[in-house]
């Protein structure tokens, strides 16, 4: 990251913490800053405000009822390139913020060898390696680099029809509805993993927070690096704690069952 970059990212962090607050409690980790949570949802806003008034645009068959929500046809036609815009805008911001950390790195290709280990969560913990983003995030934001930038240019040239040729129009659009399948499949993908698939994630867009446990479960190397701890280590003393707390719960359910049995003896 450029310096002039760097700089202004930081004066925005430190601006947003004066206007919100982020409570970590004990067994927490400070995730993302109230100004990385401003511009993840900002984009994700956005996009699906482009999402929805693109569907109504290129199928008003299939989502003729999208395009009452905006007001009529016309009026989602003109709102739809502004959405776009505005998403293009708040993702530079969120490009600048998490340039450095979604660098790739020999670590992020190794990870993609066990992608199927980890979509069918064949391990419980990742490897010591993975840091703050895992290779299959720093994909997808990649990806929308990708596609926020292909959105921007055929965008811009469908837009401004009327000053270049209408071959360069027609294929503005192709590449325009392929970048929005690609986003949109990641999306999907986004969901999945952000709350089914690693619960807990959710919380750290809402909150800014996540437990100790799933730092060191999903992103050890992160761990270490805010914490000074072992990973592994941390994770043998959750599975002695939790062995030792079913144990307690089996001699307490042992005892509790020898006195009813008890107490039923004496019954006449």
């Amino acid at each position: 990251m450029s310096a002039p970059a760097k700089g202004f990212d930081e004066k925005a962090r430190a601006e947003f913490e004066r206007l919100g607050t982020t409570r970590v409690r004990r067994g927490e980790l400070l995730r993302h800053p109230v100004y990385t949570r401003f511009l993840h949802w900002s984009v994700a806003i956005f996009f699906i405000l482009s999402l929805l008034t693109g569907f109504a645009i290129y199928s008003p068959w299939l989502f003729r009822w999208i395009a009452p929500l905006f007001g009529g046809g016309a009026r989602t036609r003109a709102l739809h390139p502004w959405f776009g815009l505005i998403f293009d805008v708040f993702f530079f911001f969120q490009f600048i913020n998490w340039m450095t950390p979604m660098l790739w790195t020999e670590a992020d290709r190794r990870w993609l060898k066990r992608l199927k280990e980890y979509a069918t969560n064949e391990n419980r913990l990742e490897t010591e390696e993975v840091g703050f983003f895992n290779g299959g995030q720093k994909l997808y934001f990649w990806a929308i680099v990708l596609s926020g930038l292909l959105f921007l240019i055929t965008g811009l040239l469908m837009w401004f029809d009327n000053v270049v040729g209408r071959w360069i129009v027609a294929v503005s659009y192709v590449i325009h509805d392929l970048a929005a399948l690609l986003m949109l499949a990641g999306f999907i993908i986004h969901i999945y993993e952000g709350t089914a698939h690693q619960p807990g994630t959710f919380q750290s867009m809402i909150a800014g927070t996540v437990a100790e446990r799933w730092a060191w479960t999903h992103h050890p190397a992160w761990y270490r690096a805010v914490t000074g701890r072992d990973p592994r280590e941390a994770y043998e003393r959750e599975k002695r704690r939790q062995a030792e707390r079913e144990r307690a719960i089996e001699s307490w359910e042992r005892e509790q069952g020898a006195r009813e049995s008890a107490a039923d003896d004496r019954v006449p």
